[in-house]
């Protein structure tokens, strides 16, 4: 099989194409700048972009499946241009060159942005509608573009497309290379440089558990089409951020923040720390968005993909720990106590 893969460059491509290497797979890798996350990989990269159709038929002219991961993640209100030409008009183009290469098998990845939060006590599964079925509640932009990405997917599969859908929840592990926004945040915590953390959590799953499952999902389609027109939902174990800081202490020695700011105090300053963040030209650790979705759903059901793709999160721990060694090999940690990923020692 060879999968053409978007996005083979971020964190999730650069995870895949190696989990596709390692099933024996060819991997065709669409490459527009930052390639570090490929190197020393056994992957066909063909340069280009999005914004260029020409580029996405080369890449995949002979391909079994198009896996398309490209997006442009955004934490901000401000974003809606540049999330729109890569979520929306990038996946039409993605979309327009499968049609012209000959690909009719597509695996989309999508977001459990892209879905509807609300009801905040009912467990979310694959039946929520999109979250842009009611434009009045005021969507953030990434959450918007992911749900309308995903609508020209679905109409594509109506017309014939044999393509799968997949729901990653909040995303980290090792190979983040450029880092990620919580990988960053698991740097600051690692080098003690958050004096507070918020009382919120998230459904975190570990990058190389998403991998495998959509390399899962690639390799069912190529089969004979199983699982066409099926969406699944990929998530890991819910935990608050309290906790994962926890986590972090235990594999660094570096001790927790030891306040948790109320979710009301954190969203009256996050105007004023993005402000200050994007005027320093730093991505924001905390903005209104983030801090929104950290009071999203705590129960997100995984039956339909443990059931037809053996979607299997790793324990949280074990990614936590992985993680930080993985960062602080990369010099992106300063050591302090035990080595990264090995427990301290408790009288």
């Amino acid at each position: 099989m060879i999968a053409a893969i978007t996005g083979a460059t971020g964190h999730l491509g650069g995870v895949l194409a190696r989990a596709m290497l390692e099933r024996g797979h060819g991997v065709r890798a669409l490459v527009r700048a930052d390639g570090r996350t490929l190197d020393g990989l056994g992957v066909e990269r063909v340069r280009g972009d999005l914004e260029e159709p020409a580029s996405l038929e080369r890449a995949f002219a002979g391909a079994d499946v198009v896996v398309h991961a490209a997006a442009h993640i955004s934490l901000l209100r401000t974003d809606t241009r540049l999330v729109d030409a890569v979520n929306v008009a990038g996946t039409a183009a993605v979309l327009a060159a499968g049609r012209a290469a000959g690909v009719r098998r597509l695996v989309h990845v999508s977001s459990i942005h892209a879905l509807e939060q609300r009801p905040l006590d009912r467990t979310v599964d694959e039946d929520r509608p999109l979250a842009d079925e009611h434009p009045a509640r005021g969507l953030p932009p990434y959450d918007r573009s992911k749900a309308a990405g995903e609508r020209l997917v679905r109409a594509a599969s109506e017309a014939g497309l044999a393509a799968v859908i997949l729901y990653p929840t909040g995303m980290f592990g090792p190979f983040d290379f450029k880092p990620s926004l919580f990988g960053r945040v698991l740097v600051a915590l690692a080098n003690g440089r958050l004096p507070a953390i918020v009382d919120g959590g998230f459904d975190w799953v570990d990058v190389r558990d998403v991998a495998a499952s959509t390399a899962t999902a690639a390799e069912r389609l190529v089969a004979g089409g199983a699982g066409a027109g099926r969406r699944y939902l990929l998530p890991g174990r819910w935990a608050s951020l309290a906790e994962v800081a926890g986590m972090v202490a235990d594999s660094t020695g570096t001790p927790a923040p030891r306040w948790a700011a109320p979710l009301w105090v954190a969203r009256a300053g996050a105007p004023f720390s993005t402000a200050a963040a994007l005027v320093l030209r730093h991505r924001p650790l905390f903005t209104g968005v983030s801090l929104a979705a950290l009071r999203n759903n705590r129960a997100v059901s995984g039956d339909r993909a443990a059931a037809d793709l053996g979607h299997a999160p790793r324990d949280l721990r074990e990614s936590v720990a992985d993680t930080v060694r993985w960062f602080a090999d990369h010099g992106l940690i300063v050591p302090h106590g035990p080595r990264p990923g090995r427990k301290r020692s408790h009288p």
